[in-house]
This record gives C-alpha cells, structure tokens and sequence, in this order.
C-alpha cells in the first residue's frame, strides 16, 4: 500500500507527501527511498530527535496534526500511519479539515490505523514490558470514512485487515483525495 500511495502522489506532482505522526522517521526515509519529496512532522520533539539523528538528510519538524505548521495547499500527499487512533475522537473533524486545507487540489491521504467498536485504550506496559503513556480510540471504518467525507475529503478506497494469525486488532487503510477546483 505505501509503494502505491507513493507512487500515486509522486506522479500527481502536485507537492510534496507530509508523514504525520512520523515518530522516528523510518517510514519518511521509506517513502524518500521510493521517489517522493517527503518529510515528517510529530508531535514529540524526543520522536523528531530521533528522525533527524537516523534520517539527517530529511526534514522533520515538531508539530501537532490539529494545527500543522503548513499553508494551504501545500502538499501533494499526507500520510498517517499509525498515528490517527492516538487522536479523541472529538478533534478527529479538526485534525480532518486540517488534512483538507494542507493538501492541494488532486493531492492525495492515505490514513492507516487500528479500529474497532468505539474502544479507548490506555496501555501502561509496551514491548518488553517498557512503561508507556498514550491512548488508542478505535473507531469503526464506516464512522473515520464519514468524518474524512464531512471535512470535504473524498474517500477512493478503504482496506479492512481483520485479526489474524499473531495480530490482535483490526486495522483499516484508507485512501482519500482532495477535490480538484471546479
């Protein structure tokens, strides 16, 4: 799916692809390897730390999804991977028109997460047992696909992976595009 996301915004040629919610950049450099014009930007300043120490030749920026250091217009592609279900659920139409102002006309989103049945996560414990602090929302796909529509976004495909062997929750990719100007 990143392969052909990039792809689609890299011949779209209409800005660059912002990874939002980048964290330690790895994924920016996949999608730089691969031909686009891409940075990222994260909320943490520790993350981006992390990204510009691993990645130096890119760009990576502290910033909130909320309220993105970008001009309207700007960006051929947004990515977040990942990142979205860290959001509540009731500035998900915030961090939607934002998507929506950033992208120009033709540029294109693609949103990858976990999803459910409306559930809150609060985990204390990650991989090894190392203490951590976040929260997940997992919405269903019908109800992130109805917000991306209302923030003026057009949905173009929607992929639901549900749990199998060794994973623990579903995830769902969507892939979405700001209208051209009419």
């Amino acid at each position: 799916m990143l392969v052909a996301f990039a792809e689609m915004v890299r011949t779209a040629d209409v800005g660059a692809l912002a990874d939002l919610g980048c964290g330690p950049g790895r994924v920016t450099a996949h999608l730089a390897d691969l031909g686009v014009s891409a940075f990222g930007i994260d909320l943490s300043p520790a993350m981006v730390e992390l990204a510009r120490r691993a990645h130096p030749g890119l760009r990576f920026t502290v910033g909130s999804m909320t309220e993105l250091p970008l001009e309207d217009d700007e960006l051929g592609g947004i990515l977040a991977y990942y990142s979205v279900h860290h959001t509540p659920p009731e500035l998900l139409p915030v961090v939607f028109a934002e998507f929506r102002r950033t992208l120009a006309p033709g540029g294109r989103l693609m949103i990858a997460g976990y999803v459910g049945a409306g559930e809150r996560l609060c985990p204390t414990q990650a991989y090894g047992g190392h203490p951590v602090s976040f929260e997940s929302y997992l919405l269903p796909p019908d109800r992130v696909a109805e917000l991306l529509e209302q923030a003026g976004l057009v949905v173009t495909a929607r992929l639901v992976q549900e749990p199998g062997e060794g994973a623990k929750r579903t995830v769902a990719t969507f892939l979405a595009r700001k209208p051209e100007r009419s």
